[in-house]
């Protein structure tokens, strides 16, 4: 759902672009039985003369310094998946496809040479860090990414009951915390919370001071 409305959003940026031309988006690969994959974007950037192939994706990380190695310690908030694995998918099926005999075939008929190609990956990352984790903690490159933290539910009794809260659906996840219509009490979305907890979801909280909002994940694990 989220990666559906990063396409939207991403398409409608380059269409009113003035330096790139989408070529094609979306591209189905047919394999001889079933469908070997999707190439997201060809994309003609004028400034460069050249052509791009674009992956796109968006994702929800959660900073886990009990993991090994720094992509992995990038995980879902229900541990389904992590940047690790991520970048293993892109290298060994997404990157490759665009060389594939059944790719070439598609691509000759829009006059596309691979050769001439490059591939590039667009990551749309909204990063959280352990509650009072600094940035600093973390390397550069994923600094600018971090938009709130996590905590666990032991951790909750220290919220601030005279707070607003707001619990978005996943669908939500990607608007301005500011268009959210329902926001409640602390006790009200703690009942929710726990629900959620219950069935090891891990919600997405804002939290509303003034006209301050922080946004955070509670974990279940």
């Amino acid at each position: 759902m989220l990666g559906k409305q990063a396409e939207a959003c991403f398409t409608h940026a380059l269409t009113q672009s003035k330096r790139y031309q989408v070529i094609a988006s979306t591209l189905q690969i047919q394999g001889e039985v079933a469908t070997l994959g999707e190439i997201d974007y060809l994309v003609y950037d004028h400034k460069r003369a050249q052509l791009c192939h674009i992956e796109l994706a968006c994702k929800f990380y959660l900073y886990d310094t009990t993991l090994e190695t720094q992509e992995s310690r990038w995980i879902g908030p229900n541990r389904k998946d992590t940047l690790a694995e991520k970048l293993q998918k892109l290298k060994q099926k997404q990157f490759p496809l665009l060389f594939a005999s059944e790719t070439e075939r598609v691509l000759s008929s829009l006059d596309i040479n691979t050769d001439t190609v490059v591939q590039q990956f667009c990551l749309k990352a909204f990063l959280f860090l352990p509650k009072k984790t600094s940035v600093d903690e973390i390397p550069a490159m994923y600094r600018s990414c971090v938009v709130g933290y996590w905590i666990r539910p032991s951790q909750l009794f220290s919220e601030d009951a005279s707070c607003l809260y707001a619990l978005p659906k996943k669908k939500e996840w990607l608007l301005p915390p500011e268009m959210l219509p329902n926001w409640n009490t602390f006790e009200v979305v703690q009942h929710a919370i726990q629900q959620q907890l219950e069935i090891k979801r891990s919600p997405l909280v804002y939290r509303k001071t003034g006209d301050t909002i922080e946004r955070f994940f509670v974990v279940w694990w």
